[in-house]
């Protein structure tokens, strides 16, 4: 398949070359500047050798296939040479579960040093050239294309993991000789055996990431950027196999970058935060955007004090004081998901607490199902996603109705916050419990959100953003809002589109389920005035539904815009989200409305109560994987 990419479409570009390798851990060291509006620091990308590659090397071949089909004719001139300077070494702790990552080791030295700008190749999009890149004598240089916008990229190195000390223990072979390519093979193999630690090893494996991400630097990488993506590439090196799996990049974002906003909270006071930008996160770090690059991150983010840092990491982070003025917060995540689902916001935002009401429901976390879904035999089978510390396996988790939650709001609202949404969090997460079963993450942070915010809400892993207007509409419309961003948990998140087009998967199961779930949250209506309620709200949902059938195009209105191509990818990995830019399309309900009513049909003809039990079983085989609708 030979995708042609053209960046004055509506259609939005997924540039990186997941075919040849495949991300697999991320590590942000980053601060916080709001005076200058910009986040800037390192990022170190651990990758593997991807399955295209594998397939066509298996065969004997080992020269790369072209990205798009087309000879790559990429100037020697367009590439980026930038001088050496290694990471300062960081002592560590050898305990596992102190983990830290260290400061940046330079400043930013400006533009100046080698870096070209987005604007630069703002004309074609870079990646219509080929994976590889002709020099050395007419050999060709392998090309690793990562996903990025609006950027400014400063350096890009090869991390010398090797030099890691105890690392010894990740490696096949005792001795070396003097050959340079042996010392890189080493390099590719501790990566490999990094990555592919077992999930009762996560801690050990999180350790030496950190400790990796702080080794020095064994040689500068040649880099451009173009207008979606970063080309980086080392001399000599033909092949993704042989090519870096551990590099460092040091950048910096933008001020108008689209994958943050920075503005000021409801109380006046500055914060920046990721609001689910039609481009995702490529304008926050580079990264690989396609839903296939599952991966695990970590990150450390420095910002002043007085300010909070809430992530989608797994863990509740606590400050730690760097020095007078300076707080670093670190989170992490152990469950590989797309970099889309990467959450930040970062503001002056305050805790709600209710101390009297939390310690009630804390001591009622455990339950027993009902007699319907008492019978979870499928729990006891072997899960089908990639190896990760998964809470379907774990008995514990798989009896918690409630999570540990907290809720963050700005001062002047923290009023309302406790008054309407925080009696309603353990409520929406029992009922999603007794409808689906164990929750997929561990916990979940609920923020309140700047009023510049364009929806009602949003999930992402351990963390959902709410609309300010929620709160006003009393618990109706408060809850059912919780209720929908919850059950994204599942649908959406656990359970992701193959294919980002397919955006009914998320959003037609969500809408759908908000309805069981804030019907049983709601213990006090009887059977028939939940009905009634259900009913009144799909015959406004059909009217909206009709309402935009007949007042928008119609290629915006099909659940899979691209038909039997859903799904596929160029010989690189590199596709296209058809309609992504739209500008329509993010005020659009139409994929929400189709799939809710979708489901609708299906749990009335078969009965409600075995339409959900399928539901569970579904939840149960794919969680942690991409689907398709067909």
């Amino acid at each position: 398949m030979a995708t042609q990419l053209d960046p004055m479409t509506d259609d939005l570009p997924l540039m990186a070359n997941t075919s040849y390798m495949l991300v697999k851990h991320y590590i942000l060291d980053l601060d916080v500047d709001f005076k200058s509006k910009v986040i800037e620091g390192i990022i170190v990308l651990f990758f593997e050798t991807g399955s295209r590659y594998r397939k066509n090397s298996s065969t004997g071949k080992g020269s790369c296939q072209s990205q798009f089909g087309e000879t790559c004719k990429m100037r020697a001139s367009e590439l980026c040479h930038t001088p050496v300077t290694n990471v300062s070494a960081c002592s560590s702790k050898t305990e596992y579960n102190d983990i830290a990552v260290c400061g940046k080791g330079e400043e930013d030295t400006s533009d100046k040093n080698g870096n070209h700008s987005n604007e630069e190749q703002a004309s074609g999009i870079s990646s219509s050239k080929d994976c590889c890149d002709i020099e050395n004598h007419g050999n060709k240089d392998f090309l690793l294309v990562l996903d990025c916008c609006d950027l400014s990229v400063l350096k890009v190195e090869e991390v010398d993991v090797a030099a890691v000390s105890g690392i010894e223990k990740f490696t096949r072979s005792a001795e070396l000789t003097d050959v340079s390519k042996e010392l890189e093979n080493l390099r590719n193999q501790i990566v490999h055996e990094l990555v592919t630690l077992p999930a009762d090893r996560w801690k050990e494996q999180l350790y030496y990431f950190t400790r990796c991400s702080q080794a020095p630097g064994c040689g500068e990488l040649l880099f451009t950027t173009g207008t979606w993506s970063l080309e980086i590439r080392k001399s000599g090196i033909q092949t993704p196999t042989d090519f870096p799996h551990a590099i460092r990049i040091w950048y910096k974002t933008k001020p108008e970058g689209r994958s943050v906003t920075w503005t000021t909270d409801q109380s006046g006071r500055p914060c920046v935060y990721t609001m689910g930008s039609p481009i995702n996160n490529r304008a926050l770090f580079p990264c690989q955007e396609p839903p296939i690059a599952l991966s695990t991150w970590q990150a450390s983010v420095r910002t002043a004090a007085g300010f909070v840092v809430l992530m989608s990491g797994e863990n509740s982070a606590e400050p730690v004081q760097l020095r007078e003025g300076i707080l670093s917060w670190y989170y992490y995540v152990t469950m590989p998901m797309p970099a889309s689902t990467f959450t930040i916001a970062v503001g002056c935002w305050q805790e709600v607490k209710q101390q009297s009401f939390t310690a009630a429901i804390q001591t009622n976390i455990e339950f027993s199902l009902p007699s319907s879904q008492a019978d979870f035999r499928w729990h006891e089978e072997i899960c089908g996603h990639v190896e990760y510390p998964c809470r379907f396996q774990n008995p514990a988790a798989r009896l918690q109705a409630v999570i540990p939650y907290r809720v963050f709001a700005p001062w002047c609202l923290m009023e309302h916050c406790e008054e309407c949404l925080l009696q309603l969090i353990p409520q929406c997460l029992s009922a999603a419990y007794t409808t689906l079963g164990t929750h997929p993450f561990s916990r979940l942070d609920v923020l309140i959100v700047p009023s510049n915010f364009s929806s009602l809400g949003m999930a992402s892993p351990h963390i959902i953003f709410l609309s300010q207007s929620v709160l006003p509409g009393g618990s109706h419309l408060c809850g059912t809002r919780l209720c929908h961003e919850i059950a994204h948990a599942w649908f959406g998140l656990a359970i992701g589109a193959r294919d980002w087009t397919e955006e009914w998967i998320s959003e037609g199961f969500a809408t759908f389920l908000e309805d069981i779930f804030w019907a049983r949250a709601q213990q006090q209506l009887s059977h028939d005035e939940v009905r009634g309620q259900r009913e009144l709200k799909a015959l406004l949902r059909w009217r909206r539904l009709r309402d935009e059938v007949q007042n928008s195009e119609e290629e915006l209105q099909v659940l899979r815009p691209k038909k039997e191509s859903t799904g596929e990818l160029s010989e690189s990995g590199a596709s296209v989200v058809k309609h992504g830019l739209k500008a329509e399309k993010i005020f659009m309900q139409v994929h929400y409305l189709k799939g809710y009513f979708l489901l609708r049909s299906l749990a009335r003809t078969i009965g409600e109560a075995s339409y959900l039990a399928s539901l569970r079983k579904f939840v149960h085989r794919f969680h942690g994987q991409l689907v398709l609708s067909q």
